[in-house]
């Protein structure tokens, strides 16, 4: 009996089959690489309108896609400068500058964004036990470090200015449009809240206009709003909070970042660093572990008001309330750690050294 042939299990190509099976790759190849292509090109073939202004004591970035770019832009513009005109204390006839002369007198109405940034920073305020609290004013004008005068104020004073800060004493009457403080020392600042609440008004003005895609940054917030042609997430870079450097790269498709960090208008005396996050129980610099915190919300004056929030109570307690209000966080630590939300694990990526992600 004849042996039955082994089956054969491969073959070798032909000279013919083995010319189409390289001109097949190339295909592939060449496909893919037009693809990648298009990311950029798409960009291009939709244009772009890029244009900084100065306004909340920061430049003023944006970067608008779409039909009536240049026209949302400068809507956009317009309204962060009006909103500065609402909100801040040093322009005179503002809504806040009204309140803090009035205060321990009368109940003074208000505009209804002005009124709407009060109660959200109220409830944060409310959820973070004091962390936050924009009855700040009296501390932070000793500190005054936006001014040019960098001094640790008088102890004795400070710790009598502290005592005029107490979120409790800000009092909201949101029928009548009216707010008042308790007493003739209480003061308010709005500036840990502005710079996100300005992102949102942008955000407005892109969304009444044939705007497709746009992103603003107002100093240490972000929003974005649309997407890029390229249908790719908007890249978003997180600074070192010790150097200029860049820490790594938030990938997002929507929402509002800020970030607060100790780097901002810190300064030095008798070789001890003072940075401009205040903590309101003390009146000095919060010494809380943290260096840095970056929150991503679906609210720009909500995620200013947090990180600053977050700052102050310290990773334990500051994750506890992003939990509250279902926002995503960064922390990082004095020991060079960073600690992710499970949201932003995947969207974050670290380029800065010597840090290393929390497990």
């Amino acid at each position: 009996m004849k042996a039955r042939p082994a089956k054969k299990t491969f073959r070798t190509l032909s000279e013919p089959e083995m010319k189409r099976l390289a001109g097949w790759l190339m295909g592939v190849l060449l496909l893919l690489l037009v693809i990648l292509a298009l990311f950029p090109l798409l960009d291009r073939i939709n244009p772009k309108h890029e244009v900084t202004t100065y306004s909340m004591n920061s430049y003023v970035q944006q970067t608008v896609y779409g039909k009536e770019r240049e026209l949302a832009a400068s809507k956009a513009a317009s309204a962060v400068q009006l909103l500065e005109n609402r909100i801040s204390w040093r322009v005179e006839g503002s809504d806040i500058q009204k309140l803090n002369e009035h205060a321990g007198q009368d109940w003074i109405r208000l505009s209804e964004e002005t009124m709407e940034l009060l109660a959200l920073a109220q409830d944060v305020a409310g959820q973070s036990g004091g962390a936050f609290d924009v009855t700040i004013a009296p501390v932070s004008r000793l500190w005054d470090f936006d001014g040019a005068r960098h001094e640790v104020p008088d102890a004795d004073l400070l710790a009598e200015m502290t005592g005029n800060v107490d979120y409790r004493n800000l009092r909201l009457d949101p029928e009548q449009k009216t707010a008042s403080l308790k007493y003739s020392r209480n003061a308010v600042d709005l500036g840990m809240v502005g710079k996100g609440a300005a992102c949102d008004a942008a955000v407005k003005s892109y969304a009444a206009h044939k705007v497709s895609g746009a992103i603003i940054a107002v100093g240490s917030s972000v929003g974005v709003y649309g997407e890029k042609a390229s249908g790719q997430p908007w890249n978003i870079a997180v600074y070192d909070p010790a150097s200029e450097d860049t820490l790594g790269t938030l990938s997002l498709t929507s929402g509002f970042i800020s970030t607060t960090d100790s780097g901002t208008n810190a300064f030095e005396e008798n070789g001890i660093r003072y940075h401009a996050v205040l903590d309101p129980a003390t009146g000095y610099p919060a010494e809380s572990g943290l260096t840095s915190v970056t929150v991503v919300s679906t609210s720009g004056a909500l995620s200013d008001a947090l990180s600053a929030a977050c700052f102050v109570l310290g990773l334990e307690d500051g994750l506890k309330l992003l939990e509250v209000y279902g926002a995503e966080g960064l922390f990082v630590d004095t020991s060079g750690t960073v600690t992710l939300t499970d949201g932003l694990k995947s969207a974050f990526t670290l380029t800065g050294k010597p840090y290393t992600i929390a497990p």
